[in-house]
């Protein structure tokens, strides 16, 4: 009888556990999409993160509701800024080639007998470093 209750005091401390983490990922992520909202005010921002505080679970699903579509188009916005930086940051380094395309011009010059197999193994390597 000990054993089985054990067990489902272990199974109701995972899913607490889970739930928490959940609730602390969507916490953060509120959090993180409410300084990065350029039109809210710095006065509405902070009312948001006093109910935060003080009404968490209810003010977190009223958040949702409310800016969940902004929320995602704002996440989308980022990504894409991170990505143009990482295509522009990778045209500069490797001199407006990709990796791919460098290894596949090295590959060429290989076929065609331009240059031996270490020297390819060398543009290899440099590329993908």
């Amino acid at each position: 009888m000990n054993d089985v209750n054990s067990f489902w005091d272990f199974l109701w401390l995972i899913i607490i556990t889970f739930a928490f983490v959940a609730y602390l990922m969507l916490l953060f992520s509120i959090i993180g999409d409410l300084f990065r909202d350029h039109k809210l005010s710095g006065w509405w921002k902070a009312v948001w993160v006093f109910f935060l505080i003080f009404v968490p679970f209810l003010t977190a699903l009223i958040y949702l509701i409310a800016r969940g579509d902004s929320m995602t188009k704002r996440s989308i916005a980022q990504a894409q800024q991170y990505k143009e930086q990482q295509d522009a940051y990778i045209k500069t380094v490797a001199g407006g080639k990709s990796p791919a395309d460098q290894i596949a011009d090295a590959k060429a010059l290989l076929d065609s007998g331009a240059i031996t197999e270490a020297e390819f193994t060398a543009l290899k390597s440099k590329a993908l470093s």
